[in-house]
């Protein structure tokens, strides 16, 4: 399955997405030294969204009336979201989203600062509307957004990750793109639809497969070149011994196409 997120994400059986409600900016109030700049707990309705359909789990951040700020109900409430049917029950979200056996694709339609812009940099695909923009803005109230620089120093350049913390001036979904924030940029129209076909296609794969690769491309990231090919290497072994992976090769050498496991 594949996820997807205004943020949408993940779900377990299939690609998910992490999506924000219409017009309200994902922000957090502050830069805390928690996993995720958590704030406290507040009261009332669950802040977010879920839907599955066609092994795609949308996840809407829906409480405008706070600017979808990532307070510990919104973190628990997301959590629980990404994690129904999945494996693991023990993770942080932050960290969720890339230990997550499937992949996390955002969908950003406006502001997102602070914690809100280290979900983005944690996705593993974001997409964004050409009206959003970017920022780390803790320092101008002095509270250094240390947790999220974590997840943007991962995602950028150093030198432009230390830019924005140091500024914490905006930066355009243009130059986002250009820095590797963002995976692409369309017009605020087709954003959704841009998003739901990246989705799709990830969906319409096998999922063990992907799990698999996921898995091992953020693994060799922390390590040497040797190393690095050694993990790979042994990853396409395995990745051969799947039921998917027989079947994909099968499936190429007879011309027709693939019957996944899932």
């Amino acid at each position: 399955m594949a996820a997807a997120a205004g943020l949408r994400a993940l779900g377990a059986k299939g690609s998910g997405w992490l999506r924000r409600g219409p017009w309200a900016p994902l922000t957090t109030g502050f830069c805390s030294g928690g996993p995720a700049g958590i704030g406290r707990p507040e009261p009332g309705p669950r802040p977010t969204i879920a839907r599955q359909r066609d092994g795609i789990r949308s996840i809407v951040l829906s409480d405008p009336k706070r600017r979808n700020a990532l307070s510990l109900a919104m973190l628990k409430s997301l959590q629980s979201d990404i994690l129904h049917e999945a494996e693991s029950q023990d993770l942080k979200v932050m960290m969720l989203i890339q230990n997550h056996p499937v992949p996390i694709i955002a969908m950003v339609n406006g502001l997102a600062t602070a914690a809100g812009c280290q979900l983005v940099a944690s996705c593993d695909i974001a997409v964004a509307s050409d009206k959003s923009s970017f920022a780390m803005p803790g320092v101008n109230i002095g509270v250094f957004c240390s947790t999220p620089a974590v997840a943007l120093g991962r995602a950028v350049p150093r030198k432009v990750a230390l830019e924005m913390l140091f500024t914490g001036e905006p930066i355009s979904a243009q130059e986002a793109l250009l820095h590797g924030l963002l995976s692409r940029v369309v017009p605020e129209e087709r954003l959704e639809e841009e998003t739901m076909r990246i989705a799709r296609k990830v969906a319409s794969l096998s999922r063990s497969v992907l799990s698999l690769g996921k898995a091992a491309f953020y693994r060799q990231l922390a390590q040497d070149l040797r190393t690095a090919y050694h993990l790979t290497s042994q990853t396409m072994v395995d990745n051969l011994g799947l039921p998917d992976g027989q079947e994909g090769v099968k499936a190429f050498l007879q011309k027709r196409k693939p019957v996944w496991s899932h």
